[in-house]
């Protein structure tokens, strides 16, 4: 199911100059902005908790979920050079899970690290917070990775609806009307942290169990329709 060939190619594209540096830029202002907060206001566990959840589990991850995972495939798709993948012996479903595979790790890596090294900074851990948020950060990069990839498979305008999905009903409707909140990556990570962290200060509307259930099913049907959707593409010589 996993092919280093694919990997390879996956993880050039993805963390090429250009895109790294997008990568990059919002771990490092959200390190830059919790050094200053940390130094402006001390260590307070309310503050490390509205940081990381507004900033980073809000802001950060969808974000960094939706340019791992429409660039792992959409912009082979639409330059066509994900003809010479479909064109080796390598099963379709192989291919998705190979760069779902890469686009959990590339967004893990630049969304989970540094909201651990901030949250250390904000209150050094206090209350769990640190790792609570971080937990809710791995947690959500495998279900936006999922959800990204199958919209870079199916319109070449994934990088925008992506952007909408991440900007507008997570960080907005999700934050502010509690119907949304059920259909929320957000919450759903949440409910993870809230476990893990056994305070107050994290929280979610989400039950541990539905948003377990959701995380799943929704990482699983993503990848299993991606698969679908690539398996219809078809070359010049197959028709």
């Amino acid at each position: 199911m996993y092919d280093p060939t694919v990997a390879r190619l996956t993880y050039r594209a993805l963390l090429g100059r250009r895109r790294a540096l997008i990568l990059g830029a919002l771990p490092l202002l959200l390190i830059v902005i919790s050094v200053a907060v940390r130094a402006l206001a001390g260590a307070d566990d309310q503050t490390a908790s509205d940081l990381l959840g507004g900033l980073a589990l809000a802001t950060m991850v969808p974000l960094i979920g939706v340019i791992a995972g429409t660039g792992a495939i959409g912009p082979e798709i639409d330059d066509g050079s994900v003809v010479y993948l479909l064109s080796k012996p390598i099963k379709r479903p192989t291919i998705i899970f190979t760069k779902l595979i890469v686009a959990i790790a590339v967004t893990m890596v630049f969304s989970a690290v540094p909201t651990l090294i901030a949250g250390f900074i904000l209150n050094g851990n206090g209350q769990q917070i640190a790792v609570a948020y971080t937990v809710a950060a791995l947690v959500a990069s495998i279900a936006y990775a999922a959800l990204f990839l199958l919209l870079g498979t199916v319109s070449r305008h994934a990088v925008v609806f992506g952007l909408v999905y991440a900007l507008v009903w997570e960080a907005l409707f999700g934050s502010l009307v509690p119907g949304a909140r059920t259909l929320s990556v957000q919450q759903w990570s949440l409910a993870v942290a809230q476990k893990v962290s056994g305070g107050d200060l994290v929280s979610s509307d989400v039950g541990l169990t539905t948003a377990t259930v959701l995380l799943v099913a929704v990482t699983v049907l993503a990848t299993w329709y991606a698969g679908q959707k690539l398996r219809s593409l078809t070359l010049a010589g197959e028709e």
